[in-house]
């Protein structure tokens, strides 16, 4: 007897008699296989309300230029605005030039660069095209509303010049800076909001400190890129979901918290909407009283810039709260 047969199993003749039923060939026992797992679903809701962001701001786009480009108040309240970027501008505008000059072509480039190969490295391919579209569209779209679109009506006494809404710059800054949003991992997602936040309100406020842009033409561009990133996530493919972590046992004995909740994202723009909240309270407190004509501690141009400003910075922090909870929501795959 060879060594083999000790380990083969021993036929068992059938009850009813007969030959019995051939063992099987050492080593071709049957495998058992792994069920795959199953692939990630999007989230129908968030896609959803994704969608309802990007409608919401191109309202906002709309209703922007309706108030403060058609109408005189809006007109006069924006000049006021303009006028008063005089004070102290020969100091201030040595920090503001130098933020301006950063946006150029190479600029965009380098921005949508960073931002597909950040995809690419994280095997997102549809995802590095979605961003190279967000930032294309955006500033696309601003170039045709501008140049083609919109008109500025002459309501005011003086030389008459021309449509300025929305802001070329701030669209550079805001869409680059959202693409970098989009791409990035979950966790640091909430970093890069407040970054891009902070860089983009920074080149929105420095074209006022020039006299570049009125304080409109700035909140429009915001709210172009808004529309174009919310628009982005709406059609977040199932290839660009978040990939959940494994999750461990904690020392109790408890698994982890769940892999994709995000109670950062949740406190970053929580304060980032509380901050616009009371920023753009501010800034419309503030322009109540100068169209109605009320007394105000400074002079009027003065008051009309720091509004102006408050309302950037408002626009800005809403912008990019609301993109880091429609991104996040819309990434994270179905449970």
């Amino acid at each position: 007897m060879n060594g083999d047969s000790r380990h083969a199993p021993a036929a068992v003749p059938p009850a009813g008699g007969g030959a019995a039923p051939p063992a099987p060939a050492p080593g071709s026992w049957p495998v058992a296989r792994l069920a795959a797992p199953p692939r990630p679903a999007v989230r129908p809701a968030a896609h959803v309300a994704a969608a309802a962001v990007a409608l919401v701001a191109v309202l906002a786009v709309w209703l922007t230029y309706r108030v403060f480009v058609t109408t005189l108040p809006g007109q006069q309240l924006d000049d006021l605005a303009r006028d008063g970027a005089l004070y102290g501008q020969d100091s201030l505008w040595r920090v503001a030039e130098p933020v301006l000059d950063v946006v150029s072509v190479a600029f965009v480039v380098a921005g949508i660069g960073a931002a597909m190969l950040v995809a690419v490295v994280r095997r997102r391919w549809i995802l590095a095209l979605q961003v190279a579209v967000l930032v294309g569209g955006a500033n696309l779209t601003t170039q045709v509303l501008k140049h083609s679109v919109l008109t500025r009506p002459d309501l005011l006494p003086g030389w008459y010049s021309g449509n300025t809404l929305p802001s070329g710059h701030t669209t550079v800054a805001a869409s680059v800076s959202v693409a970098l949003l989009l791409a990035t991992p979950r966790a640091w997602r909430p970093v890069v909001a407040l970054l891009g936040a902070a860089y983009t309100a920074a080149t929105g406020v420095s074209t006022l400190v020039g006299q570049w842009h009125r304080p409109s033409d700035v909140v429009a561009a915001l709210f172009v890129v808004l529309a174009w990133g919310a628009l982005v996530c709406a059609l977040t493919p199932a290839s660009s979901l978040d990939v959940a972590p494994r999750r461990r046992r904690l020392p109790s004995g408890d698994p982890e918290p769940h892999a994709f909740s995000s109670p950062g994202s949740s406190a970053v723009a929580g304060l980032m909407l509380l901050g616009a909240l009371v920023t753009g309270i501010l800034a419309f407190a503030g322009g109540v009283r100068l169209v109605d004509a009320a007394s105000v501690p400074i002079g009027e141009d003065v008051t009309a810039y720091a509004v102006g400003v408050l309302g950037v910075l408002a626009a800005t922090a809403a912008t990019f709260a609301l993109l880091l909870l429609v991104r996040q929501a819309t990434a994270r795959p179905q449970d």
